[in-house]
């Protein structure tokens, strides 16, 4: 479903250094995994992945476990975010929250792309009200060599939420997740959230070797990341792109591609359905499908039949119910969902799900509603 000419060499996914040499790939998903042993290959968020007809028409939310629930607030209280997402125990209870509550056809792992940083040992918190914030920013050759490796044995946290996770989901497939490179980059450059990223954007053109070093550290701490948990069991995994729409398309194809598929080395070895999410990236799309991946999210700001047509037919599709809309009147919301499904009809496969996260204010009966007017809809 990929442009070969756009697969990179393989990378290995053993700890390596910012600038080091790739080494060669592991082993595949292990027997008893969700995928292998028959729970979740024929699930209709697997089937739909991998552009096969499936059983109902499958729905999941980016950020379904989170904010929107009382259940999460009850068990988050007085624990920081980081924290939360390193208690093995909580994360997976977070995990499993939206699942019970939605009857949506897959989890999405509960953590945060900043928690690679943190198991490496870079100082980063996320500060309520800001979001992610760097002890100290990366903005120099030195800077990036002074950063420490993660290790596969400080991923053990992930490793085992993921286990705990999927022993509760039986036939449900939990959705596995990263932040691409730019996007993980992109904070430690700056130091904190942006509103334009200008530091990473002047930081490809005035220092690019330093630059790609970066990209390239934080391609590997964000695919083993990804590997830890789909080696765990989860049966698909996502890489986030939130911050590449404010790329133009030639540095997206120049700086960002390159590590994002070296990311994905990883994990292509294993054979779980992979997709490819990032927000305002309209015009990044198909490069964005050709750094090798199964599925391409697209967010609220693009049509899918449209989406379709620019992927020339040649992939399933996320998306891409427009969040603003959850508040809205149900007659108005019910269209909406309707004319996505519509306009979705036309790719391989199709998956609903939301043009971004759900909003913090959201009632949770209305998402439950939406899931619940997807399946009456015939697949």
């Amino acid at each position: 479903m990929t442009s070969s000419s756009a697969l990179p060499h393989s990378v290995s996914a053993n700890s390596v250094s910012a600038t080091g040499a790739p080494g060669t790939v592991a082993s595949s998903l292990d027997a008893s995994h969700p995928l292998m042993d028959g729970r979740t290959a024929d699930s209709p968020l697997i089937q739909a992945y991998r552009g096969r007809k499936p059983s109902r028409r499958p729905v999941w939310f980016m950020r379904q476990a989170g904010r929107s629930l009382p259940e999460y607030l009850k068990v988050r209280e007085g624990v920081a975010m980081l924290d939360s997402c390193l208690r093995p125990e909580l994360a997976s209870e977070i995990t499993l929250q939206p699942v019970r509550r939605h009857d949506v056809d897959a989890a999405i792992f509960f953590s945060d792309i900043v928690i690679p940083l943190k198991l490496a040992g870079v100082g980063v918190d996320i500060v309520p009200g800001v979001g992610p914030v760097l002890d100290k920013p990366v903005r120099t050759a030195a800077d990036v060599a002074a950063l420490p490796q993660l290790t596969w044995e400080a991923l053990e946290p992930i490793r085992e939420a993921v286990r705990l996770t999927v022993a509760e989901l039986g036939t449900t497939p939990l959705i596995g997740f990263a932040g691409a490179p730019f996007t993980l980059a992109a904070y430690m450059v700056e130091g904190k959230p942006s509103r334009d990223h200008l530091g990473p954007r002047t930081m490809m053109h005035a220092d690019p070797e330093s630059w790609t070093a970066l990209a390239n550290w934080a391609a590997d701490a964000s695919g083993m990341f990804l590997r830890a948990q789909l080696e765990a069991g989860a049966s698909a995994g996502q890489l986030f792109d939130s911050w590449a729409g404010s790329l133009g398309l030639a540095d997206y194809t120049k700086y960002v591609a390159p590590a994002s598929a070296r990311a994905l080395d990883h994990v292509r070895h294993l054979g779980a359905p992979l997709v490819h999410f990032g927000t305002g990236t309209s015009e990044l799309l198909v490069a964005m499908r050709d750094v090798g991946v199964d599925v391409v999210g697209v967010d609220y700001r693009l049509p899918l039949d449209e989406a379709n047509r620019r992927l020339g037919g040649t992939v399933p599709l996320q998306g891409n119910i427009d969040p603003a809309l959850l508040s809205a009147p149900w007659e108005v919301l019910e269209a909406h969902v309707r004319e996505v499904i519509a306009a979705g009809s036309g790719a391989p496969g199709h998956v609903l799900n939301l043009g971004h996260g759900v909003p913090p204010e959201t009632d949770p009966a209305v998402l439950t509603r939406v899931v619940e007017l997807i399946h009456s809809i015939p697949a």
